[in-house]
């Protein structure tokens, strides 16, 4: 069974439709004293990180999705879920994260791009697979995913996974250990998406 963490923002409805798509049983959870019963937890978002963290702190669920990560069962964080696994943000303000992944979270800088690219960064896009990960079995070394985002993750190469090109390369998947974080959404990706959800059902 997996936990979807309910902290006020995100696409609960789609994520759970789309585990329930690939037969997968889960449920939001909004208490934090159940998230250690699940045998995988989710941390969907969409918003603003200082907002989320705020959120997942109020009833004391940033611990609780911690302590879970030490239990070594699986736990994957979808767009701003992936980005609140992360030490900290700079999206409006500095903000501290989970700090299960050592990096932060930052805007797209212009000053990078070598022509005018638009921001959010909305739609298909290529993952460029860095590492063998069972978050990605059965799929090429490069595929499309849906994106939505104006802000992303900087991290060493020991935990990046996937990168993608945006006027520049970033990276948009990271794995620590059973940690796994994707910035596009698989909920909205098609085979593809459903595909990197039944792999992480599958662990």
């Amino acid at each position: 069974m997996i936990a979807i963490i309910d902290y006020n923002m995100g696409n609960l409805a789609s994520v759970q439709n789309a585990l329930a798509k690939i037969g997968a049983e889960s449920k939001v959870v909004s208490e934090p004293n159940d998230v250690k019963n699940y045998d995988k937890v989710l941390l969907p978002g969409v918003g603003a990180f200082g907002d989320a963290m705020e959120h997942l702190r109020q009833n004391g669920m940033d611990e609780a999705v911690k302590e879970f990560a030490k239990s070594g069962k699986p736990m994957l964080g979808i767009c701003l879920g992936m980005q609140l696994l992360f030490s900290k943000s700079l999206e409006f303000g500095e903000h501290k994260g989970l700090n299960l992944i050592p990096g932060q979270v930052v805007p797209f800088n212009d000053n990078m791009f070598n022509k005018p690219h638009k921001v959010p960064h909305m739609g298909w896009n290529e993952l460029f697979v860095q590492k063998d990960t069972p978050i990605f079995r059965n799929l090429p070394k490069e595929f499309y995913l849906y994106f939505v985002h104006s802000f992303h993750a900087v991290t060493t190469d020991e935990y990046a996974i996937g990168k993608t090109w945006y006027g520049y390369e970033f990276v948009s998947a990271v794995q620590n250990g059973n940690i796994f974080g994707i910035q596009p959404h698989p909920e909205k990706s098609h085979e593809n998406g459903l595909e990197i959800l039944s792999n992480f059902v599958q662990m």
